[in-house]
């Protein structure tokens, strides 16, 4: 997996079924923050690892550019918070030229351990000549201290 630490600003079938996309050999990952006992990777390959983790509180970014544009029928994501209760947001965007950006979803939901504490999204989406995909997770809106994670995260 190629990565850097960049600064906040840069900018159909059942999923038992999806060939899930190997992320980890065709992008780049550009991240704002990164905990090295939590890297990118174990958020890309499930099971391999406890997620990705910031290595400091506050809004996080993780940009994945694509070694050749693609196509996405399917997105999954995990988050996980077991901790702390909080309302957490994130948007989701992509990119044709690795620049510009539109959106595809925003959304919030609140963590309450011990009894919510996972949320798993998945969207059927239909992008051609996907170049960039953006995720853009605010771990808690109302600003107390938390560091943004991401269980999984899997393209198809």
């Amino acid at each position: 997996m190629r990565k850097c630490i960049i600064t906040q600003g840069s900018h159909g079938d059942t999923p038992s079924s999806m060939s899930w996309l190997d992320l980890e050999n065709t992008a780049q990952a550009e991240l704002t923050s990164e905990d090295a006992a939590h890297p990118i990777e174990s958020a890309l390959k499930p099971g391999q690892g406890p997620g990705w983790r910031a290595a400091e509180p506050g809004r996080q970014t993780i940009r994945l550019l694509f070694d050749t544009p693609l196509r996405v029928k399917r997105v999954h994501l995990v988050f996980c918070e077991e901790e702390q209760a909080r309302t957490q947001e994130f948007l989701l965007r992509w990119s044709s030229d690795g620049r510009t950006y539109r959106d595809i979803v925003r959304q919030q939901y609140t963590f309450g351990p011990p009894a919510n504490t996972r949320e798993i999204e998945e969207y059927a989406v239909d992008l051609a000549g996907v170049a960039g995909l953006e995720l853009t997770i605010s771990p808690n809106i109302s600003g107390g201290p938390a560091c943004a994670s991401l269980a999984e995260l899997r393209l198809a």
